[in-house]
């Protein structure tokens, strides 16, 4: 099931599964809002994603609460999330998956939002997009790339090509906009020639290792899986405590 792409005008609604708003300074913001207006979309906010506990989020039935809002409004066509985090797989057994599948519509994060992502897919048959966060907007350079296969994937219904980046990047680029370090991309690394077809899923490695549904390791079992993980994981304990 495809939710319906976003059209000009349309609504975009900001939501914390992971990390609060309260984390992202006002001048990102600021740049993010710009970057969303330059696609013609309007950004509304959850009620409770400014809410900041001593995690930098928030308790599991506000974020549960934002979630089932923006399925349940109307107005709402798209869903961005904050940034990531290490704990949205908290929310995973309070979704109401019947609401959401009733009413379909494209929710984009990445990163800790994987296991967010990965359980309303494999509940619903719904899918989730791994892109671009509300924050990841507020980069002031480098977000060519990711604009333009945002425009691609979720405002365009015809099928696309995926190519490499130009450069990439792995500097703290919220903390200094100006003293950007971007690095050459070489291209795809092509590890065996050939073609294939089938479903793709992925997201972070780290992340599903605490999603332990059985659901969703038998969908793993039958797709192509790409997966982002990081080095030297330092997760606060509220994600393993909430794990089993």
């Amino acid at each position: 099931m495809f939710p319906k792409k976003l059209l000009p005008g349309d609504e975009v609604r900001v939501i914390a599964p992971s990390t609060s708003l309260h984390f992202i300074s006002p001048e990102v913001r600021e740049v993010a809002l710009r970057n969303l207006a330059s696609l013609n979309l309007r950004v509304t906010y959850g009620e409770h994603c400014e809410e900041n506990d001593e995690f930098d989020s928030s308790s599991v039935a506000s974020r549960v609460a934002d979630i089932h809002a923006a399925f349940a409004d109307p107005r709402v066509k798209g869903i961005l999330t904050v940034i990531g985090g290490y704990n949205s797989n908290q929310l995973l057994r309070y979704l109401d998956y019947d609401l959401i599948k009733a009413n379909p519509k494209i929710l984009c994060g990445f990163s800790d939002i994987t296991a967010l992502g990965t359980a309303i897919y494999a509940r619903t048959g719904m899918t989730t997009y791994s892109g671009p966060h509300f924050s990841t907007f507020g980069m002031e350079k480098g977000l060519e790339y990711t604009l333009e296969n945002f425009k691609k994937c979720l405002t365009n219904i015809e099928p696309f090509e995926i190519t490499p980046s130009k450069e990439w990047s792995d500097d703290a680029w919220h903390r200094d906009q100006v003293n950007r370090s971007f690095i050459p991309n070489e291209g795809f690394l092509v590890i065996n020639y050939g073609q294939a077809e089938g479903k793709l899923l992925g997201g972070n490695l780290c992340t599903l290792t605490y999603c332990k549904a059985r659901n969703i390791c038998l969908l793993l079992l039958t797709a192509f899986c790409w997966w982002k993980t990081i080095t030297n994981p330092s997760s606060p304990i509220s994600t393993a405590t909430c794990s089993h």
